[in-house]
């Protein structure tokens, strides 16, 4: 699964009429999500900058910020559906025959379009019933809501596109087996309600099989939360877009598109392969040093983009490449990305973090030290590993030889450091908060690649930010469908039972038990699910067990995040595996070998420092989180 979108109209049946209006859906929604983006921007950091100045900071700008947000996620949502970017798992529908294959995805599709559909006339609703309306800052409440309903209208457009590339065949027989799934619940309810299965049983086997068909992750959990709209007769359907759209209403996610924008722009402005260049030359001729300076890379480029898939896929890009030039197994220079993709999940400002410490409100300046220590111990048993296992190399391969000269090199190494000083010095100076700072961040990209390397183009600086905005959506996508689904387990009084089971093993066996199940929990569940959605569900299940026992919140988070990205990167589920495998051009079966040697030494890691909670909490203390 990369994370460069291939933007570019894909080949649409039917008549050109058709083809064209999409083809022009499309354009219009990404340029609408990417300007968006930007306008986003330029509020928050005029609103800091005002504020800095003047001492008076605008009453209305986290309002607006908030309204710019949502409309960029379901926007960008849109788009990435149009593109095919939605993670879904396909471990199982892979391995059926073709024609069963082509049938399961017509049920896919068929489910895409009915969760879309809904979205779009639950919004629809909702507009209309708030109406009038306005919030604090006077900003009417409908134009929060908009957005979310012409966005949806898109993506039901987008598809039925996808829709249409069915057979008919398979599409008659998708909607014959929903029809009849939908009949035999009508007639159940009707003539034996009191044998009717309960809700909670009903949404879990809704989440299992569709999650099992492939059905992108985003569009499960709304398919699941309607479920109990439909089923339940308890709630309206105008609090389906409702929760939606709360569950993303929030400034602090602003850091979230804004830090995975900053990935982009140091790809587009060079930044990325002069930073590789840098580390490759320092360590190259040390004994497994392509390996040690992959590590390394992982390392600068996650306190740098805050997106997983975007430093592999920024890193994978260059450095696979020159491990097969230099005679290394490319199979085990993927394993080796993967692993470091999962020490990384720690370093700040990794969105992960973000999105944990949103969910379970935590504080994230305070997660964002917490991960500090975990991340060097992970990065130092790599490197030791590489070190051990690695070859001499009496003639390292430089990365993008055209960069070779060392002031090229350092100039690229003196502006990533610098970005990583703006974001740790800003936030920790109280100049602005963590998401202000990512805003700064994009402007220090912008600036470096305009000004200092002279390599970004307009075009490449719009594709940057078109690409960002597409991605955003695609990753808060999750966060607000999840966040809608949160909202319907606590009315099941799912967190309650959890808690009570997980309490009750720790009670009799020791908190230690609850810390083991809660890796397991995460590594299983980070592979069934896309990493985020993972956290977003289990971080808010599980963090209040966690302090009833006594864990420390801000260790426990670090816990969950490795726990998540070891799942993530595990065979033979984890998605972040299978992208980085088709970002190394290698197969899965080159990386599985690999890749478990280096996760059990992370796991390892892990165990360290789930039992030796200090390390996580020494560096929180000492800046006074």
């Amino acid at each position: 699964m990369a994370e460069a979108l291939s933007h570019g109209p894909r080949p649409v049946p039917g008549p050109a009429i058709w083809a064209c209006s999409v083809r022009a859906l499309l354009l219009g929604v990404e340029i609408l999500a990417a300007t968006l983006l930007m306008a986003d921007l330029l509020v928050v950091v005029g609103s800091v900058m005002v504020r800095f100045l003047f001492a008076a900071p605008l009453v209305w700008s986290d309002d607006v910020a908030r309204l710019l947000l949502l409309a960029v996620i379901f926007f960008g949502a849109a788009a990435a559906l149009a593109h095919g970017e939605n993670a879904g798992v396909n471990f199982f529908i892979d391995r059926l025959k073709p024609h069963r294959r082509a049938q399961v995805n017509a049920i896919d599709g068929l489910v895409i379009l009915l969760v879309s559909a809904a979205l779009c006339w639950f919004s629809l609703q909702l507009l209309i019933n708030t109406a009038g309306q306005t919030v604090g800052a006077g900003v009417p409440q409908e134009a929060f809501f908009a957005p979310m309903c012409l966005a949806a209208a898109a993506m039901t457009a987008f598809a039925l596109d996808g829709l249409l590339r069915h057979r008919v065949a398979d599409l008659l027989a998708g909607v014959g087996l929903l029809a009849a799934v939908a009949l035999l619940w009508l007639c159940w309810s009707t003539f034996a309600p009191d044998s009717l299965p309960g809700m909670p049983t009903a949404m879990g086997v809704t989440f299992v099989v569709s999650l099992v068909a492939g059905v992108p992750i985003a569009f499960v959990l709304a398919l699941t939360t309607l479920v109990f709209v439909w089923g339940g007769d308890v709630l309206p359907g105008e609090f389906f877009a409702q929760q939606t759209a709360r569950g993303i209403d929030n400034f602090v996610l602003l850091a979230v598109p804004f830090f995975i924008l900053v990935g982009y722009l140091m790809e587009a402005n060079g930044m990325s392969v002069r930073i590789m260049s840098l580390l490759q030359r320092g360590v190259g001729r040390v004994r497994g040093g392509l390996n040690v300076a992959m590590v390394l890379s992982m390392v600068v480029f996650s306190g740098i983009s805050g997106s997983k898939m975007a430093d592999v896929a920024a890193v994978g890009s260059v450095l696979v490449p020159a491990a097969r030039r230099s005679g290394h197994k490319p199979g085990d220079a993927v394993a080796l990305l993967a692993a470091s993709a999962v020490m990384a999940e720690t370093i700040p400002p990794c969105v992960n973090l973000i999105i944990l410490g949103f969910v379970t409100n935590l504080s994230i300046g305070g997660l964002f030290m917490a991960g500090l220590l975990p991340s060097a111990i992970m990065a130092l048993a790599l490197i030791a590993t590489v070190i051990v296992l690695g070859k001499e190399s009496a003639s390292p391969v430089i990365v993008g030889p055209e960069l070779a000269s060392v002031s090229g090199m350092a100039s690229g190494g003196a502006a990533a450091f610098g970005l990583i000083a703006l974001i740790f010095g800003g936030f920790r100076s109280g100049f602005a908060t963590a998401t202000e700072i990512s805003a700064f961040a994009v402007v220090y990209a912008l600036l470096v690649g305009g000004l200092l390397f002279r390599e970004m183009t307009w075009q490449s600086a719009a594709g940057a930010i078109r690409n960002g905005a597409v991605k955003s959506g695609m990753v808060l996508f999750i966060v607000a469908a999840s966040q809608a689904l949160a909202y319907v387990l606590t009315l099941q009084q799912v967190p309650h039972f959890i808690a009570e089971v997980l309490i009750a093993l720790s009670t009799a066996h020791g908190s230690w038990v609850f810390l083991l199940l809660s890796m397991l929990i995460l590594i299983v569940m980070g592979s069934v699910l896309e990493g985020a959605a993972a956290l977003i569900i289990f971080g808010p299940l599980l963090m209040p067990v966690a302090r009833q026992l006594g864990v420390d919140p801000l260790s426990y988070g670090i816990i969950l995040v490795i726990g998540m990205g070891i799942g993530v990167f595990a065979p033979p589920l984890g998605v972040g595996l299978y992208g980085s495998c088709l970002i190394g051009g290698v197969t899965l079966e080159e990386t599985v070998w690999p890749v478990l040697k280096y996760l059990g030494i992370i796991f390892l890691c892990l165990l360290l420092i789930a039992f030796v909670p200090e390390i996580t909490t020494l560096l929180p203390r000492m800046s006074g989180y």
